[in-house]
Order: structure tokens, then sequence, then C-alpha cells
């Protein structure tokens, strides 16, 4: 496998993921949560960090890079929008731009929405989307810096994606997100199991990232804004995929299941 994968979990319930390209022995870092936790795991696979790939600005995802700078002088790529809030930035990306950890080469997709300059890394050679604080398992993130129709388009991107992508999100949320998604579309058999096999990982310890992303398609009403059935449920029967969307996002920052 030209490809090695590590999960590392970071603070309470936040992730960064290693990429490592076993040619070239050059490896990156979605995001920094934690530089001692990302050292910790870099150091026990035997890799050195060559990458940092930032996806958006918020602490819980910068805050380890000072430390992964120092240790490994790592190259920090980050959105454009956001270089001003991301310590020791070296290169900044926009939409559509190539980015390289040794021969493993992907591309960014700007993805607005939690954050103005949110960005996403797509690597379909190796099928992989890491994306950040977008798209979660079974959710999604909150609308902070965007008006909630600014997010919905960037999941409808996201959306028409190759299935068969893994997705490495940045956070342990899917045993929340599914409680919420049962709530609003319980007769969904595909949520129902998808649910099912979440709450044995997590009874289990195991982590629920990544997740494919055809299984999303398929479970996760935040994709699923376009669906007539999901609008009625919600009483907005004929309404705008965004209006949709938008009473989602509202429901789910005040569900307390």
């Amino acid at each position: 496998m030209p490809a090695e994968i590590r999960l590392v979990p970071c603070l309470s319930d936040n992730y960064a993921v290693l990429l490592h390209d076993c040619v070239t022995e050059a490896t990156a870092v979605v995001d920094a949560p934690d530089g001692e936790a990302i050292i910790a795991a870099a150091d026990a696979a035997g890799w050195a960090i060559t990458e940092v790939l930032v996806t958006h600005h918020h602490a819980d995802h910068v805050q380890g890079i000072p430390a992964l700078k120092a240790r490994y002088g790592a190259t920090v790529v980050g959105p454009r929008k956001e270089a001003d809030a991301i310590p020791d930035i070296d290169v900044v990306v926009e939409d559509g731009d190539p980015v390289a950890v040794g021969g493993l080469v992907g591309r960014v997709l700007e993805t607005p929405g939690h954050t103005l300059g949110h960005v996403v890394y797509l690597f379909e050679g190796e099928r992989l989307l890491f994306s950040g604080d977008t798209l979660f398992s079974l959710g999604c993130g909150r609308a902070f810096e965007c008006e909630p129709a600014v997010l919905w388009h960037s999941l409808a991107r996201l959306r028409a994606l190759p299935g068969d992508l893994s997705v490495y999100c940045g956070h342990e949320y899917t045993l929340a997100n599914a409680r919420f998604a049962l709530s609003v579309d319980p007769d969904n058999g595909d949520l129902k199991a998808f649910a099912a096999q979440v709450e044995q990982a997590r009874a289990e310890g195991r982590p629920t990232v990544p997740s494919r992303l055809q299984d999303e398609l398929k479970a996760n009403p935040f994709l699923r804004a376009d669906d007539p059935a999901l609008a009625e449920r919600l009483g907005l029967t004929g309404a705008e995929p965004a209006a949709v969307f938008t009473e989602l996002r509202a429901r789910k920052n005040d569900f307390k299941g």
C-alpha cells in the first residue's frame, strides 16, 4: 500500500489524522489540536511529520502547530482566507489548489459555512476526504461565520464526490449526531442500521471515524435537505432545500437528546 493512515484522538473529542506516504516517507497531519498527542502517535509509527494540513482557524484545530513546527520543522498549509489566524503558516491554498504529501497528491476544496474560509482536502487516488468540521459523520458543523445556506451549498458539493471515499472528520460527535438524526428521520432504515453500529462502536470504545460517504448520503439528514419526505416531516413541504437545511441546523443547535 502506498499510503498509511493513523487516527489520533486529541483533547476531549477531536481527531487529527496522520497520512503517510510509504514510498517517500513523507507524513502529513490533518489539523493539529494537540501537539503532544500527535508527536507521540508519529513517534510510535516511526514517522516524521513533513506537512500540517489545516482545515480552518479554530483553536482546537491549530493550537498544536507550534509544537509540530518546533519538533519537525513541518510546512504548515492552510486556507488563504484564514491565514492571519493560523500560527506559523507557510503555504496558503484556495479552491482547486494541489497539495502533495510526498507522492500522494490531493486537492483543496473550499467549503465555507462553519468558518468563512474552511477548506477540505481530497486525496481521490487514495479514496480519502479530510472534511474538518464541514461534514461530520451523521452531522455537520455549526454555521458560525456564514448563513446556514452557505454551509448547505458546501455540503451539496461534498455530496457530489465519489461515494466510496473514506471521510475523516474533525470530531467524535457521531453518537450525539445519530440521536438527533433519528429524532427528525425515525423511519429511515439506513439511518437506524448506521446508528446501531455507532452505538456498538462507542460502547466498545472504538472510533466511528472514518465513515463512508455513500453511507452518509443515505443516513445523514444534513446531506438530504432536498429530500421531500424529510422536508414534509419538518413541516416544510415544498420549501427550498436551503430553508430545510436551516431548520435542521437550528433544531440540532437546540437538541437536548
